[in-house]
């Protein structure tokens, strides 16, 4: 795999019962690329392992007086200062590629993950988690996968010289290949506190974090309050903790390091000190003690692999785990049954009773804004956090996919699943994530628009069936446009081509609103899910968009969640859903003379208000409302 071929067509069905064994599937799907890594640190590491070799021939050349000799020792290393340069090029090019190429195939598991779990995802883990795992956990991973290949050639390199230290010389060659393991192993009982203790810094510096990033967000309330000094002193306490933590953790890798320094000089002094004494006693040559002196020096290279190995994997599991908890959740602990595309009949939530029949214009009235959301979820296939679980962020996709099962890593308790919403009479969650989604769409009340282009916002996977000049016609989005054109005079007035900032910052609320709505309608789905589609708009601008949705959407499923009397009278039938059920369902004019419920929510009247103006046993006067076709008149 080159990184020209990136990214993968199918990054593949990840190991996710542990962390190290996640660890393990990276590396064996990244066999071919360990190989080479592999055979070219043999190559770089016997390279530098041969250099001792020629320069103790050399020194043996000048004191035998051999011209040849010399000579000969000279091409051996200009050979193999050729062979380490190839080797070290190559080896830095297939490690960097395979860092690179891991990191990429685990941000691919998680974009997939994240597109198939949707909002749901962010109800089982801490948004702030999945961001950690897909920016500074990948690095950690790339960096483990990447020196596996280098440990593995260092550590063969090592067999290999001290194999034929001893074939060489006997006499100094024991000594060295019965040290080799010890500098190796050496430190191997300091890892599990250093990892410790990096762990615990990671944790502080994460809630540091997380208090600074609340901080900074609620500074304004903060400062109207006068708690801004209290969150800074709980700040600068968080922040200390990470710096005593940071420091206890980089005193335990302090010490690896000398211990990693101190064992090979104490090999180098022993070698020394004992190979001068066979010299003088003229037992070996010293040409001999040259060449076993440097081998032992050079050797100490490769044992710095075993020290980042160590480091690697101390930091790589942890944040394989985190990789894991998230990859291992999923969209529902049923297998999807229904083949194809997804069925077509009506939309039913059988939890709270709510129907929304095929083709019509269904709106839903809840006094609960909380329960018309979590509604809306339901709705798009997601079944909503479990009861006994505290959310740990609100995201703001929506679309089919996540069901009740909890199969992220150390999760202590089942939680009662509740019966999934039917299209067709079929469950969304037996339907396939890529035919549900199409069928079913729902556009949060506070959607988000990427950056790019307004061409780019609405080229989104669709039907075909509604351009984009319609769709935004029907979200009244001409006030929208001609800002954009005004916007950006090089696009020769085109407000297509004029580019919206990161979620749509450069707009107002409404004309944020109005544009994800027209992105929802190009899609054209079976089912449109709206919650408060038009609470950011004022009343004349709402009463077009109730229309133009009514009129573009004429012949397909629409709900919309709202509670506003001018997009009511658009819908085809109204449901009043409370405490959890459906209780009532008409048409809205009908509604608000029967239904004392949906007029206290509509009109927005106290209970007090309602029994003085409406007593028991009279009749109900309809309060005065203009119609939709009235306000355009006006307009």
């Amino acid at each position: 795999m080159q990184i020209r071929d990136l990214p993968y067509s199918d990054p593949g069905d990840p190991d996710v019962r542990s962390g190290p064994r996640f660890l393990y599937w990276l590396g064996r799907n990244q066999l071919g690329g360990q190989l080479k890594a592999l055979g070219w640190g043999l190559l770089h590491q016997l390279g530098i392992a041969g250099l001792p070799v020629a320069v103790g021939f050399a020194v043996q050349a000048v004191i035998d007086r051999s011209g040849g000799r010399l000579a000969l020792a000279g091409g051996m290393t200009v050979v193999l200062g050729v062979l380490l340069a190839l080797g070290d090029t190559m080896l830095h090019r297939t490690a960097v590629t395979n860092w690179i190429t891991a990191a990429a195939r685990v941000q691919q598991l998680l974009a997939r993950k994240t597109a198939e779990l949707g909002s749901a995802l962010t109800r089982r883990v801490a948004a702030g988690e999945v961001v950690a795992v897909s920016t500074g956990d990948v690095e950690k991973i790339g960096w483990f996968v990447e020196a596996l290949s280098r440990f593995a050639a260092a550590a063969t390199a090592l067999v290999v010289v001290c194999v034929g230290l001893v074939l060489y010389l006997p006499s100094l060659g024991l000594l060295v290949a019965l040290a080799m393991p010890v500098l190796a192993l050496a430190v191997l009982p300091l890892l599990p506190p250093a990892t410790r203790r990096a762990d615990e810094q990671r944790d502080k510096a994460g809630k540091a974090t997380e208090l600074a990033s609340d901080t900074v967000a609620g500074l304004r309330v903060l400062r109207g309050i006068g708690g801004e000094e209290l969150f800074l002193g709980r700040y600068r306490r968080a922040s200390q903790e990470v710096r005593r933590a940071a420091v206890r953790s980089a005193r335990m890798w302090a010490l690896i390091s000398a211990v990693q320094v101190l064992l090979p000089g104490v090999l180098l002094i022993s070698l020394v000190w004992y190979g001068a004494v066979l010299a003088r006693e003229g037992r070996i040559e010293v040409g001999q003690l040259v060449t076993v002196y440097s081998a032992a020096t050079l050797m100490l290279f490769p044992l710095r692999h075993f020290e980042e190995i160590a480091m690697a994997y101390s930091f790589s599991r942890p944040s394989a785990q985190r990789a894991v908890r998230v990859l291992s959740l999923r969209r529902s602990d049923r297998e999807a049954t229904v083949e194809g595309v997804a069925p077509v009949g009506d939309l039913y939530d059988p939890v709270t009773g709510l129907m929304a029949p095929r083709g019509e214009f269904t709106a839903v009235v809840c006094g609960d804004p909380d329960e018309a959301g979590r509604l809306a979820e339901r709705l798009g296939g997601h079944a909503g956090a479990p009861e006994d679980a505290e959310p740990e962020n609100a995201g703001t996709a929506r679309g089919p996919g996540a069901g009740e099962a909890r199969e992220s890593a150390g999760t202590a308790k089942d939680t009662v699943r509740q019966p999934s919403v039917l299209l067709g009479g079929v469950a969304l969650d037996e339907i396939p994530l890529d035919a549900a989604r199409a069928a079913v769409l729902v556009q949060d009340k506070d959607p988000v628009l990427l950056s790019g282009t307004l061409r780019e916002l609405l080229d989104v996977p669709s039907s075909g069936l509604v351009t984009a000049d319609a769709a935004l016609e029907a979200a009244q989005c001409g006030d929208v446009l001609s800002a954009l054109a005004q916007a950006s005079p090089d696009n020769d007035g085109d407000p297509m081509g004029t580019r919206i900032t990161e979620r749509g910052r450069s707009l107002s609320g409404g004309q944020r609103q109005r544009l994800a709505l027209a992105r929802s309608l190009v899609t054209d789905p079976q089912a449109l899910v709206l919650d408060e589609p038009t609470s950011a708009v004022d009343s004349h601008t709402e009463a077009r968009v109730a229309a133009g949705i009514a009129k573009l959407r004429r012949g397909r499923t629409t709900v919309a969640f709202a509670s506003s009397p001018l997009l009511l009278d658009a819908a085809d039938r109204v449901v009043l859903v409370h405490e959890g059920s459906v209780v009532a369902v008409g048409v809205h004019r009908d509604l608000l003379r029967t239904e004392p419920r949906y007029r206290t929510v509509v009109t927005r009247e106290t209970d007090e208000e309602a029994a003085a103006a409406h007593p028991v046993g009279d009749a109900v006067e309809i309060p005065a409302m203009k119609s939709i076709q009235e306000i355009e008149e006006r307009a």
